[in-house]
């Protein structure tokens, strides 16, 4: 049995940060509550009590555990201490801390029953750590036991050595006893509240430990437990996730409840099947397909620790020629396998191409992987299913090729190009190919405005093979865009004037715009309307 199943906590991050939280936060107020008693003994020291109130062991011991008390809430508030850390750091405090509470206990005057101010001391100590820190209660009751041992032999040895006759003035049960007896009768006394403060604290941590479990079970998915949301689209909600064995991050996406009707299940299906059938080292990984007892569909695939191409052009604007012969050579790797096999993507944008960071993949170059094939469609092959309904104008309206506003069942991998031609324009000058203020504009410009030059956009030369490549794209005639995603690829690899993007250029980039924020981020405004998916009847645009 680990540490963290003692304390009903699984090995991620988020549980190991979440008790090292809580550790804090129960040393804190434990120990700050002691030493706020220790610091109202000085005043009644100094001016009600005897001069030599500083020199009485009680003080000192008293002020010993709230220092030990204080000791988990000093060592574990920062940093990311192991569970195994955190828990000996714990363990130790609270050993020490009872200690010195049992010995401030002998040297109490016998005058305000030092027995029940022990007893009051530890009754905080356990209720609050039930409450304040995640445990099982069968941890609890041990440390419950221990306690209580500590506690009935301080009681009893302290009651044998005070002075009977005085203590008997306030303890009237006792007048007359040996000090054996009394010593007893204090100990079962104090015993008896104990085992009921120790019930109390068991189910206490029961509840709560069995609350937290059933989050904890609510975010979990077979083998995948969520950890937090990274983004959502058309046909699902996106969640990092970790699997229960193999501890390695993970993608899990979600389709809602509420979207779980029959055609977006057989959608969801075909979607993980599609992509698990492609095998392209530039395309993300399926790992696992499943649905929950209460009927949520989920599969799993590989997490991209890094960022889409949005990101790229928003920390650092318009990208260098070579890095975007490489990137976007890479996503037509992606395709050329796709198209090969018949699927068409049908929604190539920045935000579905991502960048690992250059430490978490096997190289050091730029490592681009293709997301997100939910609009994806079959285009041949016995028995193909359509995944998107022909009737339906589907994608992203800054990369959509006129033929997917106008014709969207006309739609084949020269669509892609045109997508892919757009996002290259992007990543180029920094902007759009057209702009506009709503979406009808947009799909306008793309259905009848010639796009501008990106050398023009961006007010420098650009290399002559990779513009008129771009531009080649763009074409409003599918029949005059390069016809397949190899050919695409193969021209950009004649782009020989173009400088390479190197090892050590990625290595530099990364080093000096840092790493990706944990949670991405949204364009705000007319840029966050524009890169919504849009899915409208286009027959009722025709007729």
């Amino acid at each position: 049995m680990t540490v963290a199943s003692i304390r009903g906590l699984s090995e991620s991050d988020e549980d190991r940060a979440f008790l090292q939280r809580r550790v804090a936060l129960f040393s804190l107020v434990i120990g700050g509550a002691c030493l706020l008693f220790w610091l109202y003994r000085v005043p009644v020291i100094l001016y009600l009590e005897r001069p030599d109130g500083f020199t009485r062991p009680a003080t000192w011991w008293h002020l010993a555990a709230a220092v030990f008390f204080l000791m988990p809430w000093t060592l574990c508030r920062r940093g990311s201490p192991s569970v195994r850390f955190i828990s000996a750091v714990e363990l130790s405090a609270l050993t020490l801390g009872v200690f010195a509470l049992c010995i401030m206990s002998l040297y109490i005057s016998t005058e305000v029953r030092p027995d029940f101010i022990l007893l009051l001391g530890l009754t905080n100590v356990i209720l609050a750590r039930s409450i304040l820190v995640p445990c099982t209660g069968r941890w609890t009751l041990t440390l419950g036991t221990i306690f209580g041992a500590a506690l009935l032999a301080t009681v009893y040895v302290g009651t044998l050595r005070i002075d009977l006759p005085k203590w008997s003035a306030f303890v009237p049960e006792l007048r007359g006893v040996s000090a054996p007896r009394a010593a007893l009768y204090a100990t079962i006394e104090v015993g008896s509240w104990w085992v009921l403060t120790t019930v109390l604290a068991i189910a206490i941590s029961y509840v709560i430990y069995g609350l937290r479990r059933q989050v904890r079970d609510a975010e979990q998915l077979g083998q995948y437990r969520l950890e937090h949301k990274l983004g959502e689209g058309g046909m699902g909600v996106v969640y990092r996730a970790s699997h229960a064995f193999l501890r390695r991050p993970t993608a899990v996406k979600l389709l809602p409840p509420e979207k779980a009707g029959a055609e977006n299940l057989r959608r969801f299906e075909q979607e993980v099947q599609l992509t698990a059938s492609l095998t392209d080292p530039n395309t993300i990984t399926i790992f696992d397909y499943g649905h929950t007892a209460d009927g949520l569909f989920y599969y799993a695939m590989e997490y991209v620790d890094g960022l889409d191409l949005s990101g790229l052009v928003q920390r650092s604007g318009p990208q260098q020629q070579g890095r975007v012969v490489n990137l976007i050579g890479q996503a037509a790797s992606a395709l050329v396998e796709a198209h090969s096999v018949g699927l068409v993507h049908r929604d190539i944008k920045p935000s579905n191409i991502m960048v690992h960071l250059p430490h978490t993949h096997r190289g050091a170059e730029d490592c681009v992987k293709v997301l997100d094939f939910g609009l994806v469609k079959q285009v041949r092959g016995e028995g193909g299913i359509e995944l998107t309904n022909e009737a339906n104008l589907s994608g992203t309206p800054q990369y959509m090729a006129p033929e997917a506003i106008t014709s969207p069942s006309t739609v084949d991998a020269r669509s892609d190009l045109y997508a892919l031609g757009a996002v290259a324009y992007y990543l180029l000058t920094g902007t759009h190919v057209f702009g506009g203020a709503t979406i009808v504009e947009v799909c306008s410009h793309h259905l009848h405005s010639t796009p501008e030059a990106p050398s023009s956009r961006l007010g420098k030369p650009i290399d002559a093979n990779v513009e008129r490549l771009i531009l080649a794209c763009l074409e409003k005639d599918a029949s005059d865009r390069p016809q397949s995603a190899f050919e695409f690829k193969e021209g950009l690899a004649a782009c020989a004037d173009v400088p390479r993007w190197t090892s050590e250029d990625a290595q530099r980039w990364w080093a000096s715009h840092g790493e990706p924020p944990q949670q991405p981020t949204q364009p705000p405004g007319v840029e966050r309307m524009l890169t919504v998916d849009v899915q409208v009847d286009s027959r009722g645009a025709r007729d």
